[in-house]
């Protein structure tokens, strides 16, 4: 059997798609939003997760490389392999999957056929990636904004000022200023809006 944890914050779109999975003879599935998900994956210890980073409440709180790290207390525990369900249109979060180290991406327009060929992929170890998100990764690997600059601007998007940004990311204030002056430049943008509308249009955040 194949121990599936199914990520997302939207419990209806979770639960529906984690019913459809069950009924596959192979695979014993579970499903848990966001901000609990580094418990469940400590607790269900599935062969992998399937997530919607999309649909995460904080762009910021590095749940996908929580996701991807050991747990604590569980020595032989590595992480858990990620497979992504993904749109070509937001290369912000491919970009994002990349860094944490996901190892399947499946596009969200796919049939039900290519996500459970993705599932088996991964949970053997093998890397899965939908043809039809080609020019999304194209465009992710083009963006001027590095991993940590793209978390700043999706707060600050998110509408949170400097100080919260700091707090969050465990950073100093003007650490936070040095990063939106950085996206400002790299963006083209005039200030902190235009980068944010800029990047919007992109689809970065």
């Amino acid at each position: 059997m194949i121990r599936v944890l199914l990520v997302h914050d939207a419990r209806l779109l979770r639960s529906a798609l984690a019913e459809r999975l069950a009924r596959e003879p192979d695979l014993e599935v579970f499903h848990t939003p966001w901000n609990n998900a580094r418990e469940r994956t400590g607790a269900v210890r599935p062969d992998l997760c399937v997530v919607d980073p999309d649909s995460e409440t904080e762009y910021a709180s590095d749940a996908l490389e929580e996701l991807c790290r050991p747990v604590s207390g569980a020595p032989g525990h590595p992480g858990c392999p990620i497979l992504v369900l993904a749109s070509g249109d937001r290369p912000g979060l491919l970009r994002r999957s990349m860094d944490a180290g996901a190892l399947g991406y499946v596009d969200k327009g796919s049939g039900p056929e290519r996500l459970l060929a993705g599932i088996r992929a991964v949970a053997a170890g093998h890397r899965y990636v939908d043809d039809s998100l080609g020019h999304g990764f194209l465009k992710a690997a083009q963006m001027p904004l590095t991993h940590r600059e793209l978390m700043v601007l999706s707060l600050a998007a998110g509408g949170a000022p400097v100080a919260e940004i700091a707090h969050r990311l465990h950073l100093s204030n003007g650490t936070v200023r040095n990063y939106m002056a950085a996206i400002t430049r790299k963006t083209g943008a005039r200030n902190r809006i235009d980068a944010i509308r800029i990047s919007r249009g992109e689809g970065w955040v």
